[in-house]
């Protein structure tokens, strides 16, 4: 009887062994930002990629064949929306084939939806520049956002993968609970930068901006996505002259170029910040990425 018993476990552990563990969801995000607050949400239980890097402009990529297989073997899709990557997403979408991640499915997944846009226009015509009709989307630069993107997402990869729902559930806890702390030293270290004037290249940082109390009336750009000229500097200049600002910020996916050129002539430092994660050594991670956020506007400011 012992034998067979012994037989009988040693036939259980090795059905076990053969049985093959759950593959890890495929997540493919559209950006770092959302890459890497699902590696926060998952853990182990997903394998999470990018379509983009963080020295590329989200705005214009290419749907190159080894992205376009990625997004075919894809699960789940997170992307921003508000029609930041309207120039090649719809594009990654359709030749991928893979029905999971199309508009209106589970597996398709926009943060744009789960937040308050600012900068909405009244209306929207082609020679207004790269303006967005829904309104501003680089949402991720206001930490509260991505507080509420989380909870959304949690619920998103527990829809999909309801075998690990409580999974799901737990790490968005402590995420969390690790962000709220974080923001709170956010913001005590950032009220020196409250009214403090700034330029900016393009309205990315806005939503920073608008976190942290700055006044970021003057941009760089004559338009959306238009550099600027020589001429238009000049314009920018005169009016900066007005009315000083302190900084002069672009984000490091931008060239500094037109930065430089005010900072010269205005003696306001040129800043470049981490627009997402992995812009910076110290940007490995959310946290990271806001850490150094305000670490470089307090240093600028002294």
């Amino acid at each position: 009887m012992k034998s067979i018993r012994l037989f009988l476990l040693a036939a259980c552990a090795l059905l076990l062994a053969a049985t093959p563990a759950r593959a890890a969801l495929k997540v493919l995000a559209c950006e770092p930002e959302w890459a890497a607050l699902t590696q926060e949400l998952a853990g182990d239980k997903a394998s999470v990629s990018s379509a983009t890097s963080a020295k590329q402009d989200p705005h214009r990529i290419e749907a190159r064949p080894s992205l376009i297989a990625r997004a075919r073997n894809a699960d789940l899709l997170v992307c921003t929306g508000a029609e930041l990557e309207v120039g090649w997403l719809p594009l990654l979408q359709r030749e991928s084939g893979n029905a999971r991640i199309q508009a209106g499915q589970p597996g398709y997944f926009e943060a744009a939806r789960f937040v308050s846009l600012i900068d909405k226009p009244r209306s929207v015509d082609r020679s207004m520049g790269d303006v967005h009709a829904a309104g501003n989307p680089h949402l991720h630069l206001d930490p509260r956002n991505i507080a509420r993107v989380a909870d959304a997402l949690a619920a998103r990869l527990a829809q999909i993968d309801s075998a690990n729902a409580g999974h799901y559930a737990a790490r968005n806890r402590d995420f969390q609970n690790r962000w709220q702390q974080a923001m709170a030293r956010w913001q005590a270290a950032g009220v020196a930068l409250r009214g403090v004037p700034v330029a900016t290249h393009h309205k990315n940082l806005n939503y920073l901006a608008n976190w942290l109390g700055m006044k970021a009336d003057v941009t760089l750009e004559p338009k959306p996505g238009v550099d600027p000229s020589v001429a238009y500097l000049g314009e920018v200049l005169a009016k900066v002259r007005e009315q000083p600002v302190k900084m002069i910020l672009h984000a490091s996916y931008e060239s500094p170029r037109a930065s430089r050129w005010l900072a010269q002539r205005t003696g306001a430092p040129a800043v470049e910040l981490p627009y997402t994660v992995g812009a910076s050594a110290a940007a490995k991670d959310l946290f990271g990425l806001y850490d150094e956020l305000i670490d470089r506007l307090l240093g600028a400011l002294k």
